[in-house]
């Protein structure tokens, strides 16, 4: 796609660990030539909006943070509108949403509901969404049960992620503490989520984020534990997924301790992009059209430690790598035909990047 300058505006969002009274949440323009970042906005007053949901067509951005109840630390969910033209952020409301403290945050394609994720709950919650895109009432919420045999991180449940099928029927959660990924269908009318079943991870795997193939039949999941990729067929009739293969995500030759964080898939499912901390890389595979199965690229380093997320740009021209521990955000141009990264040399430092959002915006 040919982005014409002066007509539409990528934006990027950043969601970051801070305390409230520090910027959490940024927004910069991205040079669609150079790929250089140039900050806009930021906002201050809230607690750790670590990460976030962009609504491009309304012009919102839904960010989760924290909420302090009777000593205690909860989840909150805050709606913002977007200004594209000067790039600025506006407070629409904010609402408390699980009793734990959240992770992830995501929005259904009708704009009827968020799902919050607790990492530190083991939960996730269903809440309402307004018409003029404020956060509404807590609906539903789910907590899980067990453990894994990971004695550090899977002494109970930890759910890390949560989103809406592409047809809006059901919620898949990523359990990273029971390495499982439960299908929940939505009932529409009852504004609930009700269980329907469960995919087994291998023991120890730690499913942590997961992608959907634009098929609609096959869904990847990133491990963060044993740092795999599985791929499982997406049954689009039940929500039930089966397993098919898994991949590593780190070199033969690698030794050192890695967790893994982001997936992604390019547009048009050709290839898949996940990110490794330890060994601080992004891995690139091309997507088989027919089985879904993986096909090593690349590793390519994401010029920072820890990258804990990334996107690409909607048009697939660009890879934002969001690298916490060394507090920078470096850009990568993407090669559409052969699926590689190349560094551009372009990179902002900001404080403790967690979560980058990207989107092309008309502007006036």
């Amino acid at each position: 796609m040919t982005i014409n300058t002066d007509q539409m505006r990528q934006l990027v969002f950043v969601g970051s660990y801070a305390e409230a009274s520090a910027s959490g949440v940024y927004v910069y323009s991205l040079d669609a030539d150079s790929g250089a970042l140039t900050l806009l906005n930021q906002v201050s007053g809230l607690q750790n909006p670590t990460f976030l949901n962009l609504d491009v067509t309304n012009q919102r951005l839904y960010a989760i943070a924290e909420r302090l109840t009777d000593g205690q630390r909860m989840g909150a969910a805050v709606a913002f509108s977007i200004d594209p033209t000067k790039g600025t952020l506006q407070e629409l409301n904010r609402s408390a949403t699980v009793d734990a403290t959240t992770c992830h945050i995501q929005r259904d394609k009708d704009n009827q509901f968020l799902v919050v994720s607790s990492y530190s709950g083991g939960k996730l919650g269903l809440l309402s969404l307004a018409g003029d895109g404020q956060v509404g009432e807590l609906l539903d919420a789910k907590q899980h049960e067990g453990h894994s045999v990971d004695p550090d991180n899977q002494n109970k449940p930890h759910v890390h992620f949560a989103v809406f099928s592409p047809d809006n029927r059901f919620v898949l959660a990523a359990d990273l503490g029971i390495d499982r990924i439960r299908t929940y269908k939505v009932d529409g009318a009852q504004r609930k989520l009700v269980s329907q079943s469960d995919a087994v991870l291998q023991p120890g795997a730690g499913p942590r984020h997961l992608a959907f193939h634009p098929n609609e039949e096959h869904l990847y999941v990133i491990n963060e534990l044993n740092s795999t990729i599985t791929l499982f067929h997406y049954d689009r009739g039940t929500g039930e997924l089966t397993t098919q293969a898994t991949v590593s995500t780190l070199p033969e030759d690698y030794n050192g301790e890695n967790a893994c964080a982001e997936i992604q898939l390019s547009s048009d499912g050709r290839f898949l992009y996940g990110s490794n901390r330890g060994h601080d890389s992004l891995v690139v595979f091309a997507i088989d059209p027919d089985t879904g199965n993986l096909a090593y690229v690349e590793h390519v380093s994401t010029q920072g430690e820890h990258p804990r997320h990334f996107s690409l740009t909607p048009d697939g021209q660009f890879l934002l790598a969001a690298n916490r521990d060394t507090n920078n955000i470096a850009t990568f141009r993407v090669d559409t035909q052969s699926g590689k990264l190349q560094y551009t040399g372009q990179q902002v430092q900001t404080s403790k990047p967690v979560c980058v959002k990207i989107g092309l915006f008309p502007v006036h």
